[in-house]
């Protein structure tokens, strides 16, 4: 029987805990938390003040981790956006789930074909917004979806509300009316733009020229926490097309950090400093990656986001539920092309660190300790179990297989969470990786490309950026994650490369 089907039958029992206050098997109704869950889209592990960033400007963020816990080896299940955010609605790892590139896949070849996937989040899988909805939460999308078409949308994976979220990826401007004809009446298909993404649906009506897509999806999420049922616990699904290409701004802000790079003494865009990287793929090639973080118009972006960040939490404290409500901050992804993510390599799109590692900023009052800053990796799979337990929920192992609980680190616990990270990424990439897998065990890292069977290895306590290859000092290091990895892929199902008609078999190593 599909696991869908028994969450009803817990309904009833979620809705109360017991009353350690009163007599014994006493129950009493508990007001749980509400949760807000925010993810960035293609914010960098470095783009923030609080994580090293002396150009950007992120006030509002830097304050929330000063209030909370801040995890420095945070990551994603993926390089890319869908697979990322498949992950952290189910607590299942991308591989399992089939959805191992963004939604539709770019469709790139090399020696190989790339990996079949999925297309959409199956309605089988059961959301953390549909386990929250059945324990009695008022559920609310705003913003980016990216996990499906029509029929696959958020409202039909446990959302009672769905505002802007849709199949696209991408907003065609991040100035309204948003790649939409500037009335109300929006036609079906909305037309693509040049990045092959339609206009955001949902935010045409009550725009206004120079309206920013951060500033309206805020104000969205305002209202509805406005207007909640005061007896209801609310989950809060924030997800920010920022700060994603294009790369658009507000004038003002781009000219104050055009100001602050010259006063700086910053190169510009076109002469920062930069290196090269080899994909590995289609015989090797020189990625271009920049060194140094000095885009104006990037900046202003972040300084929007973060602004809004800032609006929400105020909004919070006015409404009196700052102190009973769990915020998560994150990305789902490394940072891309248009700004330097040093010291950390790679980008989006690639398994070094700084395709996979990335922001996570939690408060939980009252439990977490203000100022705290978390060493201990976890990965976005882990959001899951982590809000159920946290919601004092019964944790549902059977449906989030690879997420664990990192709630006692927030309670304060140092203990490892994982014995090992995954990665698994079958495709070549639109920022330049070709088809890789990783592991990531204890502060050992190996890296096997799929193409040829090459592998790399980094010890991370050491070497934290991945500057030195040390995989021919430690053969028996590397044989034995490679084992483990290959153990792993079996196991989940992973999808692989598929033989091009004419290519040699692939030999088993």
């Amino acid at each position: 029987m599909p696991a869908r089907r028994f969450l009803p039958l817990f309904a009833a029992l979620l809705l109360v805990l017991p009353d350690r206050t009163s007599g014994v098997g006493a129950q009493t109704p508990v007001r749980r938390p509400n949760v807000i869950v925010i993810i960035a889209d293609d914010l960098g592990w470095a783009d923030l003040g609080c994580y090293g960033s002396t150009f950007h400007e992120s006030p509002h963020l830097d304050q929330l981790a000063a209030k909370g816990m801040q995890f420095t080896q945070a990551y994603s299940s993926s390089p890319y956006c869908s697979p990322s955010r498949a992950s952290l609605m189910t607590g299942r790892h991308p591989a399992r789930l089939k959805i191992t590139d963004y939604i539709p896949s770019n469709g790139k070849s090399g020696k190989f074909l790339p990996a079949e996937m999925r297309m959409q989040l199956p309605l089988e899988e059961v959301t953390i917004a549909e386990v929250l909805r059945d324990a009695g939460y008022a559920t609310w999308h705003v913003g980016k979806w990216h996990l499906g078409d029509v029929g696959f949308y958020p409202q039909d994976q446990g959302f009672a509300v769905n505002i802007a979220g849709h199949a696209g990826g991408l907003p065609p401007s991040y100035f309204w009316p948003y790649g939409n004809p500037d009335d109300e009446a929006v036609p079906q298909p909305r037309k693509e733009n040049v990045f092959g993404c339609a206009g955001i649906p949902g935010v045409v009506a009550g725009g206004v020229a120079g309206e920013h897509l951060c500033d309206r999806l805020t104000s969205e999420a305002l209202k509805l926490i406005a207007h909640r049922k005061p007896d209801q616990p609310f989950f809060l699904h924030l997800s920010l097309y920022d700060v994603h290409r294009p790369i658009e701004a507000k004038p003002a802000l781009v000219a104050k950090y055009e100001a602050k790079a010259a006063r700086l003494g910053l190169p510009s865009v076109k002469d920062a400093p930069a290196h090269t990287e080899d994909n590995r793929a289609h015989g090797g090639g020189a990625i271009p990656m920049p060194d140094q973080q000095v885009n104006p118009v990037y900046a202003a972006m972040i300084e929007t986001m973060d602004t809004n960040i800032g609006r929400l939490m105020d909004a919070l404290m006015a409404a009196g539920i700052a102190d009973d409500t769990i915020v998560l901050f994150t990305s789902d992804n490394g940072g891309h092309l248009v700004t330097s993510h040093r010291p950390m390599r790679g980008c989006k799109g690639w398994l070094y660190e700084g395709g996979v590692r990335v922001p996570l900023i939690a408060t939980w009052p009252g439990v977490t300790e203000p100022g705290t800053v978390c060493d201990v990796p976890v990965t976005n799979t882990d959001i899951p179990p982590t809000l159920l337990e946290a919601c004092g929920l019964p944790p549902q192992p059977d449906l989030h297989n690879d997420g664990i609980s990192f709630a006692a680190i927030l309670r304060g616990a140092t203990t490892r969470v994982h014995e090992a990270l995954f990665w698994h990424f079958p495709h070549y990439g639109n920022h330049g990786s070709g088809p890789c897998s990783s592991i990531r065990s204890g502060d050992w890292k190996l890296l096997e490309w799929l193409e040829d069977g090459g592998v790399e290895l980094f010890d991370l306590a050491a070497d934290p950026f991945e500057t030195n290859d040390v995989a021919t000092r430690y053969p028996d290091r590397v044989q034995q994650l490679r084992d483990q990895l290959h153990v792993w892929r079996r196991d989940i199902g992973a999808n692989m490369l598929r033989l091009v008609p004419a290519a040699r078999p692939l030999t088993t190593k």
